[in-house]
């Protein structure tokens, strides 16, 4: 039987006193991963918890500073190449050497990966890696890359030796899943458990969890209630209903802090008959109103973000008006969280010649978000009141990344309205940029999560350009002024709120919150 909590912290204690590793660590977790194989699926859940197994050639710490991972510099060398030196004596888990051959083997890779719902193509498109010796890697691009640094460190490295020929099943099954980091991994079983074991040999130092058990709880309450029971040490998604209430009880201790993440709505706007736009008594219809940027902003207008943020989220997100919060690079000052004006929306939607309105299905996850089932609801109440009558779709996330990114006829986003959510892996503005706005072209990574198919040849041109500027002063005015066309002018996207995330440990440990909302067992400290 599993020793109580009062054992587990003393005998913790002690041991992180003596210099000694603890034992096992029990985390309740609200998002399961969709994949083992770290470069199947762009997903905040998947790079978290490979965080365990495989590592980064660039690290980022709570904040998304970079420091050194497996390359302990890097550096340019001339205006369009940069040089990583990487780490010498680091094993693989098979005892295999990590070197240079791996890095390159990876970024072949992980832009290949069949079906991928989000593409990690956005990070690794236009950049040529070459081996120089087994402990260098130049990486060269057209154009100067002043985020090379930044974009590497979003890259999990997988083993050449392990890997070769492995598909996404093979990692699933733990036959690939061979990394170098401070944890092996032993088993997945759906629905139940993620497990790791630690790496005794790991090149940082032993690590402090002898083992480490992930238990997926997708149910906010039993997430809770086995915290308070003791069945687990921590839990992350504490729900927005508890915090107050669980502030209160000594047995726990929370960590709460504001995400990388905006919540946001996509729009099709390419297609001119758009699947699940009907006119108001539920007909098709050949024409896509989504298509006309008055539509959309009218849509925006509809929304009642502060209502959502007291009422959906319990007060705990802040209202958005763009990708990033004000606390990342590239925030613009020019763009404030959208007004709820339902008498605007509708003069919009008159001077569209959608004045009698039309019909709407938005289609969302039901557990991915925080509270992402009721921000559908709430929307489509919102709209409907407003004169679209919306519908309300929403699945589990693994149905519905699949089916939202290429569900439709050749392979193209099936849905008409959706919810989502992106968290910047870079800590900036580039991020959802590139990936969320720009024309989709998946030959240059460009759109890779862009379900809306939103395109703008200006605004693509900024983001080019600032992907091409050193100078930071000048790269933040392109982002920002890329920001104002694809939001501002275009409503490419409609932002609803930032995240703010909180975590739960039982008294003894402590967690520190992460912007980049990962559950990270190396995170946790024992504290007396």
């Amino acid at each position: 039987m599993r020793k109580t909590f009062t054992a587990l912290v003393a005998g913790a204690a002690l041991l992180a006193t003596a210099g000694v590793s603890a034992q096992e660590i029990r985390i309740g977790i609200a998002q399961e991963p969709s994949s083992i194989d770290p470069h199947y699926h762009n997903l905040g859940p998947n790079n978290g918890f490979l965080s365990h197994v495989y590592e980064r050639m660039v690290q980022q710490d709570s904040k998304q500073r970079l420091k050194p991972g497996l390359a302990v510099s890097w550096k340019p060398i001339s205006d369009t190449v940069w040089e990583f030196k990487l780490r010498k004596g680091v094993k693989w888990h098979d005892g295999s050497p990590f070197t240079a051959d791996d890095v390159v083997f990876t970024a072949e890779r992980a832009v290949n990966v069949p079906n991928s719902p989000s593409s990690f193509g956005t990070y690794l498109k236009g950049k040529t890696f070459k081996k120089v010796d087994d402990y260098t890697v130049h990486v060269s691009t057209k154009d100067p890359y002043p985020l090379m640094a930044t974009e590497m460190s979003t890259i999990l490295i997988i083993s050449k030796k392990a890997a070769m020929g492995a598909q996404t099943k093979d990692f699933n099954l733990g036959k690939a899943a061979i990394g170098t980091g401070p944890y092996k991994f032993v088993k997945w079983q759906k629905g139940d458990i993620v497990e790791f074991k630690r790496n005794d040999d790991y090149w940082g130092g032993k690590p402090k969890w002898s083992k480490v058990v992930l238990k997926p709880i997708s149910s906010a309450p039993t997430r809770v209630a086995a915290m308070l029971a003791g069945d687990v040490d921590m839990i992350d998604g504490v729900p927005t209903a508890d915090i107050e209430t669980l502030k209160k009880n000594a047995k726990v201790k929370l960590s709460q802090g504001i995400s990388n993440r905006v919540i946001y709505l996509h729009m099709d706007q390419q297609r001119d008959k758009s699947p699940f736009v009907t006119d108001k008594n539920g007909n098709p219809m050949d024409k896509n109103p989504l298509k006309d940027v008055r539509v959309r902003k009218a849509i925006s207008m509809m929304i009642n973000r502060p209502a959502i943020v007291e009422r959906v989220m319990e007060g705990v997100a802040i209202p958005a008006g763009q990708l990033v919060s004000e606390t990342f690079f590239g925030h613009t000052p020019n763009l404030t969280p959208e007004k709820h004006d339902p008498a605007a929306a509708k003069k919009l939607l008159k001077e569209a010649g959608w004045g009698d309105g039309f019909g709407l299905t938005i289609h969302g996850p039901n557990n991915r978000y925080i509270n992402d089932a009721k921000i559908c609801e709430a929307i489509a109440q919102m709209l409907t009141r407003g004169g679209i009558p919306t519908k309300v779709v929403t699945m589990p996330k693994n149905v519905y990344f699949k089916r939202a990114s290429r569900g439709g006829p050749d392979k193209s986003p099936e849905f008409s309205f959706i919810l989502v959510g992106w968290g910047s892996g870079t800590g900036e503005a580039s991020s959802p940029l590139k990936s969320l706005l720009t024309t989709y072209d998946k030959s240059k990574g460009h759109g890779a999560s862009n379900r809306g198919r939103h395109s703008n040849p200006k605004m693509d041109a900024l983001v080019v350009k600032a992907l091409a500027t050193v100078d930071d002063g000048k790269r933040r005015t392109l982002l920002q002024q890329a920001t104002e066309v694809g939001i501002g002018g275009d409503q490419g996207i409609i932002p609803l709120h930032y995240q703010v995330n909180t975590w739960a440990t039982r008294p003894g440990l402590r967690y520190d919150a992460r912007t980049d909302e990962r559950t990270l067992a190396m995170d946790i400290q024992v504290v007396k």
